[in-house]
């Protein structure tokens, strides 16, 4: 069967609009996109001309005028291709946003695929979210988390789909980068959607999301359409450039069989690698890359081909080819996470240095960062966990931080034993602190510093040490590197020396020496040598040193304010193309174009996002570093390891887990332990967590405890909770087929038989069902689940 054509519309011309009968509304002729005005909601003025003139927050700060990157009364997502009615500079007191209050926003009653939000918050440190409430006409509801990452962060990056370069303060100006984001909710597109109600989010104190524009893109009756095509400067390992193709599904029968291939017709660029998508049912959003080799500028074609139907679809205005790196931040942005760190999903994160020698940070619920440990005793408005008085009945009031210099020996460390570790933990890649706040670095420095373990401490070349057993023993691991881009005390720093807030409690890198909070007198800052600037002596550097001496794959940065990353990053990227290395930096760099992924620390989010990030945390309660105060009971047991992974990775995002070892090298035994268990079961349920992608309709089922991952082969559904009755019922548009297989997935498992039923088809044909009438109901013979704990995996395997 061949679909009409008229299903594929061109996409990628210039979008016209039309006059509704309702005036809220504007439609593309290509009739893919519904505008929704929100101008008879605005609430609230985001966008100046100059200090003073908007009130974005309650300190009377706001974003500049969108037209000074270019934004001119309307806005198309580089990442999804959604276009926007977006607003600009207004007269004053005329608003320009909506704080969103509970109200309800009419729309055009049709069928819809998926609506589109741009969104920001207006707290510099939390994040905020609130329920969105999609009415069809029947109503029934649909409920989607709306979530924003804060409008400007200081240090911590979360990069948004536009940046802009400052913004304005009550005064002046703040030439930190803000950011508002973008976000998508999958409809039911068999169903006439009539209503959108936003969430009640107007407390000032915990933070308000605001709403700058709503796109929906209406539902076809096709079962394949292309909403984005976009080339990325990634390569498969054929050399080929990857271009990512998202594609939906509105129709009303799952793509299925053989599946979906995709390719590019375009002149001078040839598809070597056509994708293939395996499974696609009605409602859900796929991308997939595409492989090609060449150059070209202008229109290019997307053919789709299945055993069915065979469509071409057109865009313009596409750039493919591979191009150089420079330090154009345009040009910085297109770089993003490789595939390999994508796949990746789980590391270890290895905080080891000077300050594991007192090893202290207090206790639960007075605990504090013990790498922190010279900061915290030389800054008593912010200890609150008594690091002042831990330290003089320890050491004496005559004892300085790099005392312990000598005490860091390294004398029980095996490198070997670390990265057999590591695999044993099932994680596919570890980060190692090569330098932290307090200068002192595990590399050979150069002649930047002599402040470095080859010279102090355990006289030993640590990273170099640890790469080398890792290239040994688990060549597979990917190797990377946290770099401090600050040094706490460090006199060199002092030009560029900071506060993280106001106020004398705040987290500071003062870059004025160190002085003992006892005696008085100067703190030794051992190994400085001679520079003229700490950023172009000393910083960049450091990180060249560790790009290319050592050959790290991740560059984590941390407390990246005044940098120089833009030339480094281009010159590093540049250099890594020409090995055939795809390597990454985080978002903690300084540079929001140059942050290819988030980094929240001790912390999760609570959605998918689009968007690829990592979050942080260390096995001990609340410090990264080693801390004697932490009983072994208290260190993140198998059950929480396993079970956080599975969180993130259902959301898109990775997981770095970080031990932190003795100074001597020993790593203690309960984390050790409970990494080896958290890895049994990772390594035996491997397909369900690695080189899977999250699914588009939705992450979890919050009440059930259940996640979905998938691959273009099968179907993952993940229970955080041990299913306790042989019958289960899951109230989701799972994509499960007459012919699939559904099967237990752990060690040595014997595919039991496991019936299921789809329920809206059931009922649909007038059969009777004590359960709801929609999603899938599953008998598990009570065998199924042996041997199994942590978190229990069922898997749908694809028919051919």
């Amino acid at each position: 069967m061949k679909l009409d054509s008229a299903a594929f519309s061109v996409l990628g011309l210039t979008l016209l609009t039309v006059a509704q009968a309702d005036q809220n509304v504007q439609q593309t002729l290509s009739s893919q996109l519904t505008s929704i005005s929100l101008a008879p909601y605005f609430n609230n003025k985001a966008f100046g001309s100059h200090p003073g003139f908007a009130a974005f927050d309650t300190l009377n700060e706001s974003y500049p005028d969108p037209s000074i990157i270019g934004i001119k009364g309307s806005y198309t997502s580089k990442v999804t291709g959604i276009t926007y009615e977006f607003p600009s500079v207004r007269p004053a007191g005329v608003p320009d946003n909506v704080i969103c209050e509970g109200q309800i926003i009419t729309v055009p009653n049709s069928r819809y695929f998926s609506a589109s939000i741009l969104v920001s918050s207006d707290v510099e440190l939390s994040t905020v979210s609130g329920n969105v409430t999609y009415t069809y006409s029947d109503n029934s509801t649909m409920v989607s988390e709306l979530r924003s990452l804060p409008w400007f962060a200081f240090l911590t990056i979360n990069r948004g789909e536009i940046i802009f370069p400052f913004r304005y303060t009550a005064n002046g100006k703040n030439f930190n980068t803000t950011h508002i984001f973008e976000y998508t909710a999958a409809l039911d597109p068999s169903k006439t959607l009539s209503s959108i109600t936003l969430p009640n989010t107007n407390n000032a104190t915990t933070g308000r999301l605001h709403i700058f524009a709503v796109s929906l893109w209406n539902a076809a009756s096709a079962s394949a359409q292309v909403q984005n095509v976009r080339p990325t400067q990634k390569w498969t390992a054929e050399g080929n450039q990857v271009v990512e193709v998202t594609i939906n599904n509105s129709g009303l029968d799952c793509i299925s069989g053989d599946g979906l291939n995709i390719s590019i017709s375009m002149p001078g660029v040839q598809t070597l690698e056509p994708g293939n998508i395996r499974r696609l049912c009605p409602g859900d959003q796929k991308r997939v890359d595409v492989g090609v080799n060449g150059t070209g500028n202008g229109k290019v074609d997307i053919l789709l081909s299945h055993s069915r139907f065979s469509v071409q679809q057109e865009f313009t205005n596409v750039s493919i080819g591979l191009t150089k790196w420079t330090s154009d931040l345009s040009n910085l942005a297109r770089h993003e996470s490789p595939q390999w760190y994508d796949d990746a999903k789980f590391g270890l994160f290895i905080h080891w240095g000077p300050y594991s020698v007192p090893g202290w940070g207090n206790s639960t619920p007075y605990e504090s960062y013990a790498e922190w440990f010279w900061w915290y005793t030389t800054h008593r408005e912010a200890d609150k966990s008594d690091f002042y008085n831990y330290r003089l009945r320890t050491f004496g009031p005559d004892w300085n931080y790099d005392d312990s210099f000598a005490n860091f020996t390294a004398s029980n460390w095996d490198p070997k034993a670390w990265v057999d570790l590591i695999y044993a933990s099932g994680a596919k890649y570890f980060v190692l602190t090569t330098k932290h706040h307090d200068g002192f670095a595990l590399f050979n420095t150069s002649s930047t510093t002599d402040r470095n373990s080859l010279l102090y401490g355990p006289h030993r070349d640590i990273v170099q040490e640890l790469f080398s057993a890792a290239e040994a023993y688990q060549p597979d691991l990917r190797r990377g590197t946290y770099f401090s881009l600050p040094e706490w005390f460090n006199p060199d720093f002092g030009p560029y020396g900071f506060a993280q807030l106001p106020g004398n409690t705040s987290t500071s890198w003062p870059g004025i020496i160190a002085r003992n909070p006892y005696t008085g007198r100067d703190e030794p800052y051992t190994g400085r040598l001679p520079i003229n600037d700490f950023i172009t002596d000393l910083m960049v550097p450091q990180m060249e040193i560790l790009a290319y001496n050592y050959s790290t794959d991740i560059l984590w940065c941390d407390c990246g304010a005044a940098n120089g990353t833009a030339p480094f990053a281009a010159a590093w990227w540049n250099h890594a193309r020409a090995q055939n290395r795809q390597v990454t930096i985080n978002s903690r760099c300084g540079l929001a174009e140059a942050a290819d992924f988030d980094t929240p620390e001790y912390m999760t989010f609570s959605s998918a996002q689009r968007r690829k990030w990592e979050s942080n945390e260390g096995m001990d309660p609340y410090s990264y570093g080693y801390n004697r105060a932490t009983p072994n009971s208290s260190y993140m047991n198998a059950t929480t390891i396993v079970q956080d992974l599975v969180d993130m990775v259902s959301k898109n995002g990775n997981f770095l887990l970080d031990i932190g070892p003795r100074a001597d090298g020993s790593i203690v035994e309960a984390e050790a332990n409970n990494l080896r268990m958290a890895g049994e079961w990772i390594h035996s349920h491997a397909e369900a967590i690695f080189n899977t992608t999250y699914w588009f309709v939705m992450s979890k089922i919050a009440d059930q405890g259940i996640r979905f991952t998938q691959t273009n082969d099968a179907f993952y559904i993940l229970f955080l909770t041990k299913p306790t009755c042989p019958d289960i019922y899951i109230d989701a548009p799972l994509p499960l087929l007459n012919g699939d297989v559904v099967s237990v997935v752990g060690e040595n498992k014997s595919e039991p038989h496991i019936t299921w039923e789809n329920l809206r088809k059931h009922n649909q044909k007038g059969g009777s069902s004590s359960a709801p009438g929609s999603g899938f109901r599953f008998h598990i013979p009570e065998t199924a689940w042996e041997g199994e704990k942590y978190c229990w995996v069922l898997k749908i395997s694809y028919k051919a």
